[in-house]
């Protein structure tokens, strides 16, 4: 576990520093210099924690702190070092003599902001804005444009269209049986839909002389002016 934060001491003042602590925490560290922060409260005579005494003298009271609205170079060389270092605000300060880290960023926010919008930068980036509105565009464009031609390349064309017939016979003159095909198996090839179902009434009919053998369980075709005995 790490140490306890030196501000949860009872009895430590909170809230706006008053002339007299500013004057006791000066006076001490330009006879002893800032040491360590931690005992430096009640070295001091101060009823504070280390914290708050180095953020007072940091940014308040250090001597080569510099005063005053922040000028046209610290802007512009603000400006540079974010282009370089983004939003490192300590590194950005120790570029800029007299001015913490804190104010820098609180600058940054408030004013430098608004500043590059008004150039028609982007603040994070530091490039033209409609520069990036146009990649922003093309590459929305790019990946709709892969995404439809993956999407033609990747489909299944699928032909469902689908047809039930009846089988195809053929009559006895086209079709030839094999050599080695007995006699009842080409008779049941050459037999038509029209035995199939028992009638045989069509003079056009491929099978209508043709016997048929017994136990094949159909009707046997009659003769003109048969009837059944």
């Amino acid at each position: 576990m790490g140490r306890s934060p030196c501000c949860e001491k009872a009895h430590t003042n909170k809230g706006a520093w008053t002339k007299e602590e500013d004057e006791k925490l000066i006076s001490y560290i330009k006879a002893h210099g800032e040491g360590c922060w931690r005992s430096l409260p009640k070295a001091a005579g101060l009823l504070r924690c280390g914290k708050s005494c180095r953020l007072r003298w940091i940014n308040y009271l250090r001597p080569d702190l510099k005063r005053g609205n922040f000028t046209a170079e610290e802007d512009e060389l603000i400006i540079e070092l974010h282009g370089l270092l983004g939003n490192k605000w300590s590194l950005i300060a120790g570029r800029l003599p007299g001015r913490t880290d804190n104010e820098i960023k609180n600058y940054w926010n408030t004013h430098i902001k608004r500043k590059l919008l008004g150039r028609g930068l982007d603040p994070q980036t530091h490039r033209p804005i409609t520069a990036l509105k146009q990649e922003e565009r093309s590459m929305a464009q790019d990946s709709s444009g892969d995404s439809s031609s993956r999407d033609g390349d990747g489909g299944l064309d699928l032909n469902l269209d689908l047809s039930i017939s009846l089988p195809r016979h053929s009559s006895p003159e086209q079709s030839s049986p094999p050599p080695a095909a007995t006699a009842s198996t080409s008779t049941m090839r050459a037999l038509c839909l029209c035995c199939h179902l028992g009638f045989q009434s069509s003079e056009t009919c491929s099978c209508r002389h043709i016997p048929r053998p017994l136990g094949f369980g159909f009707i046997w075709p009659l003769e003109e002016g048969q009837r059944i005995a």
